[in-house]
């Protein structure tokens, strides 16, 4: 059985950071690319940062590019988020996902989720 769980979510103010890890179990971890996507109530899903299964390869949104690192650790089955100078709008639950295909996670097309992680950064 495949889970992905996220921690590291938190309240902060603003211009603060966070970071934000997601550990894998019951996969080939270095066989998947990963990512982040992010939610808050009444919208749909963004996409915030991912990377491919070598680490090599990585990519962000507009809304975070230069504020925001992934990385991953596959030897111990983990991704992580950095998030730094936090906005009030980066204010949302955050969620890991992975799939075999480093292009099909860039539009949410996972085929595993976590359960989410909330981050809420006060003005």
């Amino acid at each position: 059985q495949v889970r992905l769980v996220e921690s590291g979510g938190g309240l902060v103010q603003a211009g603060g950071s966070l970071r934000l890890s997601c550990v894998a179990s019951g996969l080939t971890f270095r066989s998947y690319a990963m990512a982040w996507f992010r939610q808050t109530p009444g919208k749909e899903r963004e996409f915030v940062s991912r990377i491919s299964g070598s680490g090599g390869i990585s990519g962000y949104s507009d809304s975070v590019k230069g504020r925001f690192t992934i990385s991953r650790d596959n030897a111990k089955n983990t991704v992580s988020l950095q998030m730094d100078v936090l906005k009030p709008e980066d204010t949302a639950d955050y969620y890991c996902a992975a799939d075999r295909s480093y292009q099909h996670i860039l539009a949410g097309r996972a085929d595993y989720w976590g359960q989410g992680t909330q981050v809420t950064v006060s003005s």
